[in-house]
């Protein structure tokens, strides 16, 4: 009898191109049968927080506080330089002093547990005026004028210049200047109740899907576009390009140095636990 695994991703082009193949049986399933689901990422941490899937993509975030019970599996995630959540203004020409700061100001994050939020409330500590909102709303809630500032991820960092919105900061580069590491957004944690065989056999469809669309990277175009906020291929292949990486092959020492930075600067800023262990890489 198969095993069935309950796999959540998210509906990002990294996502869909990286699961493709996999999701269209384009690769060797290795007697597993998946039940997959694709959700916003915010909803991807509540689903996995409310225990409803087996294998899922979540916020770097989300998964530090879910240590005890998750481990990351090695294909899969978003890490890198350059590749951070951007924090924007409604006003074209944002200058330095244009900071959330003040309780009358309104910034928009994409949900609680992502960790564009941990960034938000790691650089920015004293903002209270938070909103969290799906991300495809963000933008639109800063042309419409009804947010102050909002922290974009996904699409919208290559499209943001076109909506008239002001840059504050970029805080990846703000990361990667404080830590010297590249940032981990978000990677793929399954339930260490599963039998370690069973977890590997996910990571090997997983790498195999990954590995299909790197080598023929139209292949994944139609998929992406299915499920993208943004139709714009181009713009679709900007984000693969950006946010598909050695890293997300396999996250190696590197990821794993990124990941422990990551955990250590969010306990000490309050944000988590400070008795969350850290996460562990599946070997």
């Amino acid at each position: 009898m198969s095993e069935k695994i309950r796999l959540g991703i998210s509906t990002c082009p990294n996502d869909t191109f990286a699961f493709h193949a996999l999701m269209h049986r384009l690769v060797d399933w290795r007697g597993l049968e998946f039940d997959l689901r694709l959700l916003d990422i915010q909803q991807l941490n509540d689903e996995l927080f409310a225990g409803n899937f087996d294998v899922a993509k979540c916020s770097f975030h989300a998964a530090l506080l879910l240590s005890d019970s998750m481990v990351v599996l090695p294909s899969g995630s978003a890490l890198g330089f350059g590749v951070g959540p951007l924090l924007l203004s409604s006003q074209s020409r944002a200058s330095a002093d244009a900071v959330p700061a003040t309780t009358d100001q309104i910034t928009l994050c994409p949900g609680q547990h992502t960790t564009a939020t941990l960034l938000f409330r790691l650089f920015y500590p004293h903002t209270t005026s938070i909103e969290q909102v799906v991300f495809s709303d963000i933008m639109p809630r800063l042309v419409q004028n009804t947010a102050d500032f909002g922290v974009c991820i996904h699409e919208g960092r290559f499209t943001w210049q076109d909506q008239g919105l002001g840059l504050v900061e970029d805080l990846g580069t703000r990361w990667e200047n404080e830590t010297q590491c590249p940032l981990p957004l978000g990677g793929l944690v399954g339930a260490k109740t599963l039998p370690h065989e069973v977890l590997w056999k996910v990571q090997q469809v997983v790498r195999e899907s990954l590995e299909y669309s790197l080598a023929d990277p139209g292949g994944a175009v139609e998929t992406m576009r299915h499920h993208a906020q943004e139709f714009d291929d181009e713009v679709l292949m900007q984000h693969v390009d950006l946010y598909v990486n050695e890293w997300t092959v396999d996250l190696g020492d590197t990821g794993a140095g990124a990941l422990n930075r990551l955990n250590e600067k969010a306990k000490l800023a309050g944000i988590i636990p400070p008795s969350t262990a850290g996460l562990q890489i599946l070997r």
